[in-house]
């Protein structure tokens, strides 16, 4: 991979650092789910869209079109910073970047429609978020929360096979990144279920994730885990020793990934 340089930071939050490859090698939603979304919450062009932990905008870009405005929240800069250039390229040009955390709401943001979370409400402290979310979602609004399976949460051969290849690259006590700040023992329904957004609506989708060796490699790079700095020197090595094994399951380097998109429609009574 050639873009190891690209954006990176030895200090920071979370995700500091990861931008970049965020960008790049985060997959982004179903277009099933998008659909089904918009059609479901009726969103027609109207009304305003808040994503908290929008990351580089994998679910603000392809909503902003349907609604009136949409701000984008993240607590890294470097993470608006790329979401703001694919912003750009796409041409949308109504969304708001702002930095910030969910424990700074309800803030100066005002009133939306909608709110989403993708992949990131388990770092939140949930009730404290959804208690300031009432203040600020319309009368008739509500949530949307997304999770789907995780690329290094192994369900197949290939992907047992990465782990097992970082695994002999870092020390024991680094295998696995920071720990979500939401308890396991709660499940986002059950929180929901005791928040002022009690009406829930479940649905999975189920499909199959194509991912390529240079894909496979990027997401690593831009999870919570700070492998590349963890690696140090041992980069090289690391990205060719995964190379290798995953050649030596399919040598063409194609994999698939079954994935379980979890999402969460929640109101009010």
């Amino acid at each position: 991979m050639n873009s190891t340089d690209q954006l990176d930071s030895s200090d920071g939050g979370l995700f500091a650092g990861t931008a970049w490859h965020y960008a790049r090698y985060r997959p982004g939603y179903p277009r099933e789910f998008l659909d089904d979304m918009i059609e479901r919450l009726g969103l027609r062009g109207t009304g305003r869209l808040l994503d908290l932990g929008c990351g580089t905008g994998q679910l603000t870009l392809p909503l902003a079109a349907h609604v009136a405005e949409a701000v984008g929240m993240d607590p890294e800069p470097e993470m608006l910073t790329e979401a703001s250039r694919q912003a750009r390229e796409r041409d949308v040009t109504n969304v708001t970047w702002t930095q910030g955390t969910s424990a700074e709401l309800p803030g100066d943001l005002g009133h939306f429609r909608l709110v989403t979370m993708g992949r990131s409400f388990h770092w939140m402290d949930r009730e404290q978020v959804l208690t300031a979310l009432d203040e600020m979602v319309d009368d008739g609004g509500g949530l949307v929360i997304a999770n789907d399976s995780c690329l290094i949460r192994p369900t197949t051969t290939w992907q047992q096979a990465i782990e097992e290849v970082q695994r002999s690259f870092l020390p024991p006590e680094h295998q696995h990144g920071p720990t979500p700040t939401a308890d396991p023992r709660k499940t986002h329904d059950q929180v929901l279920a005791n928040s002022p957004f009690c009406q829930v609506n479940r649905k999975v989708y189920e499909f199959l994730r194509p991912w390529t060796i240079e894909q496979a490699i990027g997401y690593l790079y831009s999870t919570s885990l700070p492998l590349r700095q963890m690696l140090g020197d041992q980069q090289g090595a690391f990205e060719d020793a995964v190379t290798d094994t995953l050649l030596a399951i399919d040598p063409i380097g194609h994999f698939t990934e079954p994935v379980a998109l979890e999402v969460l429609t929640a109101s009010r009574n």
